[in-house]
């Protein structure tokens, strides 16, 4: 990894051993940032204090083998991602105003396709991972993922009959307790469609209505203007002599037909005037017949009105028109039929609410049962691990419990409470010696034990996860002497199998690295890019005297450093 301008590191490069490398350092001197760096470099969040002060951003780049076909490598190359000789290139870039841009492979990619690439990348584990595998919660978590796919897959098929349980019990709980909601609404309904069918309208009859309403109100008057306008154009018969429009028509049509064969421009007008002549006589003819159809009862508009009225009682509650009205009594139809058949819903839910109890029962036992197999096995791997930990006596075991709850499911004769993982809860308990009582590992743990029983939990953590680097970040916190170098032992022999990386005061742990780095401070407060180096020889002798005995140049301390060496060697 490359690192510029994050928190005390100006600008370093870290090269890391194929197998186990310790990076040790004064506090404060910016080993954390190392564990920093990597979290970017893996998605994690931009924080913009991290930015050295006075730097525009801080930028990390990383080189990462990966094997070819792996599931990084393909998840990179669907991103665009091109490989350089069989490593990943990633960068990630956090601006002081806390922007961040992720480049993956030479392409600019969203910051979270570094984090889907993490689960197969590196597995972190530090003090934070500890403090929460001391919660049950997260000790379920842990155990699930340690038995694989013996857990994995009915607790698949459990989340899916849950979540439908679930949906069922809800939609039951809203029948049941809205069921006099539900009566009303259906009563109101029932009241508006009678209503409406005992009116019987039909669509846009509101319209119609009024149209013949305005037209039998003023029948006296348009039959007058029918009357006079159709004396106008075909005469009036008690007035033989008198002049009307379509005679005088006429007599201009018979003028211009007589000479039109003298000139073409007045045979056309003479043409026109006859079409005149023939709608005058059509117009005549339609006033003629409206005046006989029109219809002056007043009965009629009386039954007009009141017809009126019954459908103005309909647009007042149902809707702005008939047709609106109408529409609200198809809907309200629909809605009713779906209120009258709640009760066979009810028994129809009822019955899939049995049968998905049942069935969830049944997944939950196989649960249980997958749980409890892969809890011996886990406990028995790190109890195997405490040994080596110098804790031979040590035994950790894993309560695995059902709690009693009324309201539950039937598994295995009891009545227990269920939640979406199952009906177990988990706790991980520690025996530290012979006839101690088992007891949760957050009670009956001293810190240095406990430090050792949260290692040897990663480390078989370690050795199910199917993960390339490991990065143990000060896990080792509270162990020392014996214990210490049991744990540097342990670390080395992970790392013969897969990439370690350790952030350590302990020089137990860092004489048994392949590669030692060391990070330091200039004299400004910085870590420049000499400021994180590859111990070898004397300066490593140099540095693991320091962590021993805070003096690099204690003959005893030296001497102390160069036996943990040759006995790091010696084991290896």
């Amino acid at each position: 990894m490359r690192i510029r301008s994050l928190g005390v590191i100006d600008d370093a490069v870290v090269e890391l051993s194929p197998g186990f490398t310790a990076v040790t350092g004064e506090t404060g001197a910016g080993k954390t940032m190392v564990v920093t760096s990597l979290g970017l470099l893996l998605g994690g969040r931009a924080d913009p204090a991290l930015v050295r002060i006075g730097a525009k951003s801080a930028v990390v780049e990383g080189r990462i083998s990966v094997p070819a076909g792996a599931p990084a490598v393909l998840r990179a190359e669907e991103a665009g991602a091109e490989l350089d000789d069989g490593a990943l290139l990633i960068s990630r870039t956090v601006s002081a105003e806390g922007r961040s841009r992720a480049h993956l492979g030479g392409r600019s990619v969203p910051v979270g396709l570094l984090g889907e690439l993490a689960d197969d990348l590196v597995a972190v584990h530090g003090q934070t991972d500890q403090q929460g595998l001391l919660k049950p919660a997260r000790q379920r978590g842990a155990l699930d993922r340690y038995a694989g796919d013996a857990v994995a897959t009915p607790l698949a098929k459990y989340t899916a009959a849950y979540r439908r349980l679930r949906a069922v019990v809800t939609e039951l709980d809203e029948l049941t307790t809205r069921a006099r909601e539900r009566a009303q609404e259906a009563d109101l309904l029932r009241f508006g469609l009678d209503e409406i069918a005992a009116v019987e309208p039909r669509g846009g009859e509101d319209v119609e209505l009024a149209a013949e309403a305005e037209r039998l109100g003023h029948a006296e008057a348009l039959g007058s203007a029918a009357s006079t306008a159709h004396a106008a154009l075909a005469g009036n018969p008690e007035d033989p002599e008198g002049v009307d429009a379509g005679l005088l028509v006429g007599g201009a049509h018979r003028a211009l037909d007589a000479v039109r064969a003298h000139d073409p421009a007045l045979s056309a007008l003479a043409d026109r005037l006859g079409e005149v002549g023939i709608l005058l006589g059509d117009v005549a003819g339609e006033l003629a017949g409206y005046a006989d159809r029109l219809d002056a009862d007043p009965l009629r508009l009386a039954a007009v009105e009141e017809r009126r009225a019954a459908l103005t009682q309909l647009t007042r509650k149902y809707g702005e028109d008939i047709d609106a009205v109408l529409a609200w009594a198809e809907h309200s139809a629909a809605r009713l039929t779906e209120l009258d058949s709640d009760d066979d819903h009810i028994e129809e839910l009822t019955a899939e609410r049995a049968a998905l109890g049942a069935e969830l029962a049944g997944l939950a036992q196989a649960l249980t049962d997958a749980r409890t197999e892969a809890a011996e096995r886990f406990a028995a791997a790190v109890t195997a691990e405490l040994a080596s930990l110098a804790m031979p006596h040590a035994r950790v075991s894993i309560d695995i419990r059902q709690t009693d709850d009324p309201d539950g499911i039937d598994v295995g004769g009891r009545t227990v409470a269920y939640t979406p993982t199952g009906v177990d809860e988990v706790e991980l308990l520690l025996a530290p010696h012979p006839g101690a009582p088992p007891r949760p590992i957050a009670k009956g743990a001293s810190g240095g034990e406990l430090s050792r029983v949260m290692l040897a939990v990663e480390v078989v953590f370690a050795g199910s996860d199917p993960v390339p680097t490991y990065l143990f970040d000060e896990v080792d916190a509270g162990v020392g002497g014996r214990a210490a170098v049991e744990v540097g032992r342990r670390l080395a022999r992970l790392a013969r199998s897969a990439q370690v990386v350790v952030v350590t005061h302990l020089p137990q742990v860092a004489a048994f690295a392949d590669r030692q780095l060391l990070v330091e401070k200039t004299h400004d407060g910085s870590v420049t890019r000499s400021g994180v180096q590859v111990l070898e020889g004397e300066d490593r002798v140099r540095e693991l005297s320091r962590m021993l005995a805070g003096q690099e140049d204690s003959e005893t301390a030296r001497a102390h450093a160069e036996e943990l060496l040759a006995a790091a060697r010696a084991d290896g």
